[in-house]
């Protein structure tokens, strides 16, 4: 589990496709000696293994699956990436319970300006839309953040100067691709009225 609050920004340094899937190497600031072969981190909010390190990096396999899935098929040599480690018993909860499970992309409409802010308006990705309401979570790229409206398939969130500057999230135009996760307990809600 993990909480939507990035704590390294990586750069991807290296792409190779294998006979299984694809293989990604990222370089991090993270304490590598802290993080064991098969520990789980969140890349841009999509759950991944560590498979190998060295000094300085780590890297990752993804399946066929998770590139088709995600923004991760469109990564090549020094995109960056918003790494987040699992949070662990006592850990604070900052912002709201990510599984790293991406539920689908959506497609940034626009960036505006709105005070010291930016107001971003995404377009997700149907029948997901239905899942995401006002004052709710969701996951953007991995970070926790309030949806502040939602009008049909578009939803609009408020990202605050530090959170603009620590995370890709400063990094969004119109056009851009985003992973997306939405809040767990409507994924919960909206399974138990159906079958109800």
């Amino acid at each position: 589990m993990f909480t939507g609050i990035v704590t390294d920004v990586g750069r991807v340094r290296a792409v190779r496709d294998t006979n299984r899937d694809r293989r990604i190497e990222v370089e991090t600031a993270y304490d590598l000696d802290t993080i064991p072969m098969g520990a789980s981190i969140a890349h841009a909010g999509c759950c991944l293994t560590v498979v190998d390190k060295g000094e300085g990096w780590f890297a990752v396999e993804v399946s066929g699956e998770s590139l088709a899935k995600t923004t991760l098929g469109a990564w090549r040599e020094g995109t960056r990436v918003n790494l987040e480690r699992p949070t662990q018993v006592g850990d604070e909860l900052g912002g709201h319970i990510v599984s790293g499970h991406v539920d689908g992309v959506g497609e940034v409409v626009s960036v505006e300006p709105e005070g010291g802010s930016r107001r971003i308006r995404i377009r997700a990705p149907r029948p997901l839309h239905r899942f995401i309401a006002p004052k709710g979570s969701i996951a953007v790229e991995g970070v926790s953040l309030t949806v502040n409206e939602v009008e049909d398939d578009v939803f609009g969130v408020n990202i605050i100067p530090h959170t603009w500057e620590v995370t890709t999230l400063g990094e969004l135009k119109p056009g851009c691709r985003v992973n997306l996760e939405i809040d767990m307990l409507a994924r919960y809600l909206a399974r138990w009225q159906e079958t109800a």
